[in-house]
């Protein structure tokens, strides 16, 4: 590390010290609340924060954009080579936001993922050279009408995809709303939400009127998590990482506080 970095490291590591040690009481809080809410059945589910178990059912004629396999649920991240770590800064993300469904032994439940953190297991991945990119690639490229898309191909590109299949068991934390709020709506409504041009098929019919609640994002409850992790997965990693960050953050915060303080006595002596 020369004279001329450490300057910048000691000012980040004062800025993100602070940010890590704050994170920290924001994982320590969710892994509370996901311990705290007991599992529902989704037919006796009441209204408010819920925490559910069950397998996905699509509710719209979705497919990912990169693979092309018809899906519930997906998310993609576009990356470019950081040279300088050595390894991948994403310089784009998206997902998908149409409504699915979720069953259990009991009934339905729509999940609008808007707002949601995601955890998704890994699913397709390729590097590619940027100006001869698979047709795949190169369409979501022009579609998405990405402004740097140009720059991004004179390098190699990463393309990763995430996504839920039918039949996937899934973890859901959200807030849980009447069905009335989201169902009981126009013909035209419906088909909006869910995706589907024309006429909705005898199959997402009959899923919506199977539908007991709908679980999204709540305006006083902003935690909504959807997760292939079990909840004994996702409480043991919000654990560690809130450890890991009430250490690093005071560590981080003392190594720029000591360099600075140095520094302006190494200058006042002078």
């Amino acid at each position: 590390m020369s004279r001329f970095e450490l300057p910048i490291y000691a000012t980040l590591s004062l800025c993100a010290g602070p940010f890590l040690f704050a994170r920290s009481f924001r994982d320590l809080r969710t892994r509370r609340l996901i311990q705290n809410t007991p599992t529902a059945r989704i037919r006796s589910m009441a209204m408010g924060l819920v925490e559910i178990n069950g397998n996905v059912e699509m509710g719209s004629h979705l497919t990912a954009p990169f693979s092309g396999r018809p899906c519930a649920y997906w998310e993609v991240d576009i990356s470019t080579p950081n040279w300088r770590r050595q390894g991948w800064s994403v310089v784009h993300r998206n997902a998908s936001g149409h409504p699915f469904m979720v069953r259990d032994d009991t009934g339905v439940a729509t999940i609008y993922p808007q707002g949601a953190e995601c955890r998704v297991r890994q699913g397709v991945g390729e590097e590619c050279v940027g100006l001869s990119l698979p047709e795949c690639y190169a369409s979501y490229l022009r579609e998405q009408g990405l402004f740097f898309r140009h720059v991004w191909q004179l390098s190699v590109l990463r393309f990763r995809e995430r996504i839920l299949e039918e039949g996937m068991r899934v973890y859901v934390l959200g807030t849980a709303m009447p069905r009335a709020e989201a169902h009981d709506i126009s013909h035209d409504e419906v088909l909006e939400a869910t995706g589907t041009d024309g006429a909705v098929d005898t199959r997402l019919r009959a899923l919506q009127e199977e539908t007991v609640s709908v679980v999204r994002r709540g305006d006083n409850e902003p935690t909504f998590i959807i997760s292939q992790e079990s909840e004994r997965e996702l409480t043991l990693g919000l654990g560690f990482r809130a450890a890991a960050k009430l250490m690093a953050g005071p560590a981080l915060t003392l190594f720029g506080l000591a360099y600075w303080l140095y520094w302006l006595g190494a200058l006042v002596r002078r």
